[in-house]
């Protein structure tokens, strides 16, 4: 018995969650059982009151507004204690179209995605996107792809499917917003991800919940790529930088041996002498710091796989319960 829960983070959403809700597709092929889910992330209006009028199957309020990192953090736990074998994300401002929900489970459903996310600038649609926040999503793409060695199209899209592995496999979110640091978790996981083309509108009337400013956008999102990287890759992330500058400390002394060795005079030439050395320092300490970074990346990984056995622990007694 295949469970799908569909689940809308809301935050002041009383005017349109209702008409999402109502809107939202109840049957999919594959799937036995969709339950609809929102998060209402400590609102200030009816959200949660409306949402469970129009139909909200969970409903779940948090005390105060904790964004979106947290308000993901509680659906991934809610949707694998209710069981679920797929949970979508979605807005619950009507920004995406529902209707593409069952091209985001086809891949799943198949086997062929462990996550699916929403494409809107390689072969999907973004009618009305700033320009800015257009090129800087593309441009995060590009770099944290280019780090990854995976071609990502879209880093920040919140339309996406996970599957029951990726649910459990996950770890929580630390900042923010879920989008980046979970993509780049999973990759580091070795999930298989898929984008599919999606088309989204935006509305110039409306304020986003999340990006307050372009520069509180950029600050964020930096921190969560960032941290999330230096996780996923710290050999990478602390060792290239350290071999460039143990390459460039060896260059500087070679500098300094060709000018020094025709007449053995140092004092004319201590600063090249200097520049090797600090370089060679410096260079040392990243590579230290990879090394630990490694070391406690395995140690992660041992608790990473205790919080699994836990988590699949909780589902199998929900799904037990579905098929008695």
């Amino acid at each position: 018995m295949k469970k799908l829960i569909i689940n809308i983070p809301a935050y002041n959403e009383e005017e349109v969650v209702g008409k999402t809700i109502k809107q939202m597709p109840r049957q999919f092929a594959g799937i036995d059982q969709v339950l609809i889910q929102v998060i209402d992330d400590g609102s200030k209006d009816q959200t949660a009151q409306v949402a469970k009028e129009a139909g909200a199957d969970i409903v779940i309020s948090h005390e105060t507004n904790r964004r979106l990192g947290a308000t993901f953090n509680t659906a991934v736990e809610s949707a694998i204690n209710h069981g679920a074998d797929i949970m979508v994300n979605i807005d619950a401002d009507g920004q995406f179209d529902s209707q593409q929900i069952p091209e985001m489970l086809a891949p799943i459903l198949s086997g062929e995605a462990d996550i699916t996310i929403g494409d809107r600038f390689n072969k999907g649609s973004a009618d009305g996107i700033p320009f800015l926040k257009n090129l800087l999503n593309r441009l995060a793409a590009k770099i944290v792809g280019v780090f990854l060695n995976t071609d990502i199209h879209d880093l920040t899209c919140g339309f996406r499917a996970h599957s029951k592995e990726a649910l459990l496999r996950l770890n929580k979110v630390t900042g923010f917003t879920y989008t980046q640091e979970t993509i780049i978790d999973a990759i580091g996981k070795k999930l298989k991800l898929l984008w599919v083309p999606v088309t989204v509108k935006y509305f110039d009337e409306r304020q986003s919940r999340i990006v307050k400013s372009i520069w509180s956008f950029v600050n964020n999102s930096s921190k969560i790529i960032i941290r999330a990287v230096r996780d996923v890759r710290p050999m990478k992330f602390f060792g290239v930088p350290g071999l460039i500058l143990i390459f460039f400390s060896f260059v500087f002394f070679g500098i300094f041996l060709y000018l020094y060795l025709p007449g053995l005079q140092i004092s004319p030439y201590r600063n090249h002498l200097l520049v090797s050395i600090a370089f060679f320092l410096v260079g040392l300490q990243f590579i230290v710091f990879a090394l630990l970074a490694d070391m406690t990346k395995t140690n992660r990984q041992i608790s990473e796989e205790l919080i699994y056995q836990d988590r699949l622990r909780r589902w199998k007694k929900e799904h037990t319960k579905l098929e008695v």
